[in-house]
């Protein structure tokens, strides 16, 4: 399958097929990263969930030596129930 590079304002782009993008599970609005590898442009899925973080990537930045702790946030200041 072959496209075109356009210019759109003082960007480039490509359009993607619509049949491609569903065999790739994508859709309009879908993020996704650019890499080039070997001179190729790689397009690939951002690893999200719910649009702006990964759980994973979040978790794997947590040091191996963190500990839980309580911390005391004073009385309550309004209606709470605690």
């Amino acid at each position: 399958m072959e496209t075109t590079i356009q210019k759109w304002g003082n960007s480039q782009g490509l359009r993607f097929p619509k049949r491609l993008l569903e065999e790739a599970h994508l859709s309009v609005g879908d993020e996704v990263t650019l890499s080039v590898k070997d001179g190729k442009i790689i397009v690939e899925a951002a690893d999200k969930v719910h649009g702006r973080y990964n759980i994973k990537s979040l978790i794997a930045e947590i040091p191996a030596d963190y500990a839980v702790e309580e911390i005391d946030w004073g009385p309550p200041a309004g209606q709470e129930e605690w």
